[in-house]
Order: structure tokens, then C-alpha cells, then sequence
């Protein structure tokens, strides 16, 4: 599937508040209300617009302390075997396979430090799980759910779509 620049705007947009109104946002892209819905309909059934969420801010909810964790597993541990781990606990926010020496990633948030090591002991149990590498988040300085959309020339690169 191929992005036009109006389309690229239009997820610009929504990046910055996926509560902004078809007029609005077809007010800043010079198309009607009616038309930004149309691509906006599309590009939801072409899976570029998967959902629209509340971001919510893990200290604001009291999840103050985070870590993002290395696992090293056994021999041939699959990548559907670290999901369903990671998706039995609630501590884990994100999980990822990785290139390197470890085999998976794994972000953490707790309430506090007794609360991540008991989040980390339960992982550390997972039968495959034969060590972890810790790392303590002191700050967070950027968390973006996906790269920005660049629209505009000179500012960065904008994701190849085809």
C-alpha cells in the first residue's frame, strides 16, 4: 500500500491526538470532514490505523519503577513460548525477541522495587528462563508507541510504505 502525503498528514494528525474531529483535521489537510473519514475508514481496513487508545501515565497510576530485563533461555525456547510467558504476567508492558547474546526483552513496571523484584523472581521461574541481565529505568526522556510520520521535506525520513 502506498501513502500519499495527504494520508501521511492525516497520521500526523491522529499521532498527535487521535481525538481530533474529521473538520479538524480536514481543516489542516484542506479536505472535507466526509473525505478525511473516507481515508481514515481506509486506512483502518488496510491495518495502517490498527485502534485508537488512552496513554496513561504509569507514575500518574502509581507504576513508578520499571526495568527493562534480558532472558536468557534454553536451547530452542520459540518465540510463541516467550509470548505466552510474557502475557502470564502483569508486571510485563512489553516483550520482544532480540539479536545479541540474550534471546528476549522484556520492560517491566511495578509499583515499587520490592514489587519489580517479585515481578522478576516469577519471571526468572519460567522453565526455559535460565538467567536474566537487569537494567533500572532512572529516566524516561522519549516513549512514542511508533515513529512520528514526517510530512514535511528536510525533517527526517518517513517510512517506506508500499
Amino acid at each position: 500500500m502506498r501513502l500519499d502525503p495527504i494520508d501521511q498528514q492525516i497520521i500526523a494528525l491522529l499521532q498527535e491526538d487521535a481525538r481530533s474531529s474529521y473538520a479538524d483535521i480536514g481543516a489542516a489537510v484542506a479536505l472535507s470532514a466526509p473525505a478525511v473519514k473516507r481515508r481514515v475508514d481506509r486506512l483502518r481496513s488496510q491495518g495502517v490505523i490498527r485502534g485508537y487508545t488512552a496513554l496513561i501515565d504509569p507514575g500518574a497510576v502509581g507504576w513508578t519503577t520499571e526495568a527493562f530485563v534480558e532472558l536468557f533461555c534454553t536451547g530452542r525456547t520459540s518465540p510463541q513460548q516467550l509470548r505466552a510467558a510474557a502475557k502470564r504476567h502483569a508486571a510485563v508492558v512489553g516483550a520482544y525477541t532480540i539479536s545479541g547474546e540474550a534471546d528476549a526483552l522484556v520492560h517491566l513496571r511495578a509499583v515499587d522495587m520490592a514489587g519489580l523484584e517479585e515481578a522478576l523472581e516469577r519471571l526468572r521461574a519460567e522453565p526455559f528462563v535460565t538467567s536474566t541481565r537487569s537494567m533500572i529505568v532512572l529516566s524516561r526522556l522519549v516513549e512514542r508507541l511508533a515513529p512520528k510520520v514526517v510530512t514535511e521535506p528536510g525533517t527526517g525520513s518517513t517510512p517506506a510504505t508500499s
